[in-house]
């Protein structure tokens, strides 16, 4: 059975008109027929090639605001007509309905009018009715009709009239049927979001723009991105982005969202975990310290900046091997030196909103919940004790908070003049979190008397705060709630530390 078709009639009708002339006059030549309305039949005609009018074929004229032009029998019979169903070829003659090989129709941009910030009336205007229609009619009756559901198909579709003189195989016209029901599922979800606004319990994604990655998180499973990275980031050096990279980026760029406001801050991640960050009164010497906090685990680590990389930052780094440096802007020679490492990716963060939302899958289905946007600041501070914290603690608290919230819990953050000195990860005790970051302290040569202790949750024993005293620590920042909460108070006011309750918990898993 031959499955190839020969596009003779085709009807047209799109919003935006870009790319569309070489495929018309490609059409004209291969003698396809046109029909078409509006906009789109003026935009034609322009290039003097002729078009059926598609109110001359349903003897109605756009009605309603040009809300309905296509909507009637004489178009979607011609779509839909099968072309091997006798009942249809006979129904099709009789009320005297032209078959249509081809459909080529956008939608009307709902999704960017949306995000303009447009008023809901000029928003539902731009809910596409006729143009949905048309597509999942063509795509339905793939087996003999092209549907082109956007301008991301017209180059593929433009080749393959070019070479075939307008035939299509039933292969190639499925795929486009494919590509069809992709526009039009993303459409509606883009809609039903519009109107839902977390009222109806129901879990709906759609993203349209992906990119294949070298592989997953190990070498033997797929990966894939979703989303538009260029939005995101001027990728201005290096290899693509891998897996276990972006996921390293998204934690850099969460925790940096923290200190966007501050002086300069340098950060430096390995494993979704900061390893190093520090603020500064220049970014050279936030790097300095930052680096300091860990020079072992920077090695391969993400990089990232909350203002400008200059060219003695750039000099420092360049001594270093890191996967990712992520910076708002670059000074040019500071561009030009670390791009002399070849794998090296430099990217420039632009200053975009974020989803507000965050889900995973698990088990046989999936988690959503709100990303935790909260932080503290020191109007949220109780203190707790008879010691107050001093004006610089208070400072340094506040600095490890931040960082306690970005880091895998169990954990503890261990700081001190504005400096990372170690945190404890992960860990499936809180004890275990905080000797695992005095280790790691000591063991990198840093001073802890005078340092600041900050814990996600709260403390059900007094052994904590014990164990922090004994390692020189003098204050603590956490969310409080315990029943055992004066055991630990107790502990404080008998051995004077200072400590303050936030009132929230920072769980990450």
């Amino acid at each position: 059975m031959n499955t190839t078709k020969k596009i003779k009639s085709t009807l047209i009708s799109v919003f935006d008109k870009t790319g569309l002339e070489p495929i018309v006059k490609q059409l004209h030549q291969n003698g396809v027929t046109i029909y078409s309305t509006g906009g789109t039949q003026s935009f034609i005609e322009g290039f003097g090639i002729p078009v059926e009018r598609v109110e001359d074929l349903t003897s109605y004229p756009s009605i309603l605001g040009g809300r309905v032009k296509t909507l009637h029998p004489k178009v979607f019979g011609g779509i839909l007509t099968r072309r091997s169903l006798a009942e249809d070829q006979a129904q099709i003659t009789e009320y005297e309905i032209p078959e249509l090989d081809l459909v080529i129709v956008d939608l009307y941009p709902f999704e960017q009018t949306v995000a303009s910030g447009a008023s809901h009336a000029d928003i539902i205007e731009k809910i596409d009715i006729g143009g949905i229609s048309l597509i999942r009619a063509a795509a339905k009756n793939y087996q003999d009709v092209v549907i082109i559901p956007s301008q991301a198909q017209y180059a593929e579709f433009l080749s393959i009239i070019s070479a075939t003189n307008s035939e299509t195989t039933l292969e190639q016209r499925k795929a486009f049927a494919r590509d069809a029901f992709n526009v039009s599922s993303n459409y509606d979800t883009h809609i039903f979001d519009y109107f839902n606004n977390g009222e109806i319990d129901a879990f709906k994604q759609s993203i349209t723009t992906s990119q294949v990655l070298r592989y997953g998180e190990n070498p033997h499973q797929k990966g894939v991105f979703y989303g538009d990275l260029d939005a995101m980031f001027d990728k201005l050096h290096g290899k693509e982005l891998s897996y276990n990279n972006l996921l390293d980026v998204d934690a850099a760029v969460a925790l940096m969202s923290e200190f966007k406001n501050d002086e300069p801050t340098f950060a430096i991640l390995k494993h979704n975990n900061a390893c190093g960050i520090a603020t500064r009164s220049t970014i050279k010497e936030a790097y300095e310290a930052a680096l300091a906090g860990d020079p072992v685990s920077a090695f391969g680590g993400i990089l990232i900046a909350n203002t400008a990389i200059d060219l003695a930052t750039a000099e420092l780094i360049n001594d270093l091997f890191c996967e990712v440096v992520i910076a708002p802007s670059y000074d040019a020679k500071a561009i030009e030196l670390l791009e002399s490492k070849k794998n090296r990716i430099i990217l420039v963060q632009k200053n975009i909103e974020l989803p507000k939302k965050q889900f995973r899958t698990i088990l046989n289905g999936v988690l959503e919940q709100d990303k935790d946007l909260l932080m503290e600041s020191t109007t949220d501070l109780t203190p707790r004790t008879t010691k107050q914290p001093t004006a610089n603690e208070i400072t340094d608290l506040l600095f490890a908070n931040k960082l306690v919230k970005h880091t895998k819990s169990n954990t503890i953050v261990l700081a001190k003049n504005k400096t990372l000195l170690a945190s404890g990860t992960g860990q499936t005790s809180r004890v275990d979190a905080l000797q695992q970051a005095i280790h790691k302290a000591k063991s990198f040569n840093f001073d802890l008397n005078g340092a600041v202790m900050a814990s996600d949750a709260f403390f059900p024993f007094p052994d904590c705060v014990e164990i922090a005293d004994n390692a020189g620590i003098t204050a603590v920042i956490q969310p409080g709630g315990s029943i055992n909460d004066e055991l630990s108070i107790d502990y404080c006011n008998a051995h004077g530390l200072a400590m303050v309750f936030t009132g929230n918990r920072h769980f990450k898993h």
